[in-house]
């Protein structure tokens, strides 16, 4: 078994650059392993899409979720016969896609467990089609607040993996919402939303069970609107977000589509899978068991 590691070394606030080695020695007892270590934002994109990955048998993204959007991306760029399983090695702050794949945060001993047995699954990815760029994701893209948390969440970095928690509650409280105007495979819904998320998998910010009912492999996105509520009620309903029991409140809109057009409002900042890529309006489709990834079977 041939493995092309991308490790980025900063993510989890640097812990990941302290657990390379042992990342390393346990890869390389079952594979011959070549270690890519990312320098900065956009290398690992650019490094899978400017290489052929047809000789290897696995690409393995060591990171947070922003590295495992930019491994996505790379691996996008090639024609689907030449791209290699995705291995998931969840070492940063964020890991909300590992946690479909039954991974913890810090739990890259399990993530190699996958690699080692090398069962995969083909599972969906989302395309996104802006003004500001195109680009593919594996958890979720989002607009309004979550753009909002995910900007508070970096002054508060020092916080570890509650910064993110700390972050959409300050802007919840804060936050006003925006008049929204989705296609939802063609039908038309108007609704005025603190968010829109359109959730390929189940969890956002590593512990938020956003879309508790989303699969990753069903063709299908599980979109979340949220209304406006009084600060009260949002305070009641915000740690629901753990258990995936927010959906069961009134004020909560959950739809299923295979393809989404924000319309409006135009100007709005998106983000996928804890990055800012993009604007409104913009049409987001499911692409089907698109991407082979190291998993265990569905249960």
């Amino acid at each position: 078994m041939k493995l092309l590691l991308v490790f980025n070394p900063h993510a989890g606030g640097g812990r990941a650059g302290r657990q390379e080695r042992a990342v390393i020695e346990a890869l390389t007892s079952f594979a011959r392993v070549e270690c890519h270590r990312t320098r900065g934002p956009g290398d690992a994109l650019a490094h899978l899409a400017g290489q052929r990955l047809d000789a290897y048998d696995g690409v393995v993204a060591a990171g947070g979720d922003g590295t495992l959007f930019e491994v996505v991306n790379g691996l996008c760029a090639h024609p689907a016969q030449d791209r290699p399983p995705l291995g998931v090695l969840p070492v940063g702050t964020g890991n909300a896609f590992a946690r479909d794949l039954g991974l913890q945060p810090g739990d890259w001993p399990r993530g190699i467990e996958l690699l080692r047995a090398g069962a995969t699954r083909a599972l969906d990815v989302g395309r996104v089609e802006s003004p500001g760029g195109d680009y593919h994701f594996l958890n979720i893209v989002g607009a309004g607040l979550p753009v909002a948390a995910m900007l508070t969440a970096e002054r508060l970095k020092p916080l570890g993996r509650s910064a993110y928690t700390a972050a959409t509650l300050w802007q919840a409280l804060r936050c006003r919402s925006e008049s929204f105007e989705l296609e939802l495979d063609g039908e038309r819904l108007r609704q005025d939303s603190l968010f829109v998320e359109i959730a390929n998998t189940r969890y956002t910010g590593t512990s938020f069970l956003i879309a508790p009912e989303a699969r990753m492999d069903d063709g299908l996105f599980d979109v979340v609107l949220v209304r406006r509520l009084p600060r009260r009620r949002l305070l009641r309903l915000f740690p629901s977000i753990y258990s995936g029991t927010h959906v069961r409140y009134p004020e909560v809109t959950v739809l299923r589509a295979r393809e989404v057009r924000i319309v409006a409002p135009a100007g709005l900042p998106l983000a996928p899978d804890g990055e800012l890529r993009g604007t409104t309006p913009a049409t987001v489709r499911c692409l089907h068991r698109h991407v082979d990834v190291f998993a265990p079977a569905a249960s």
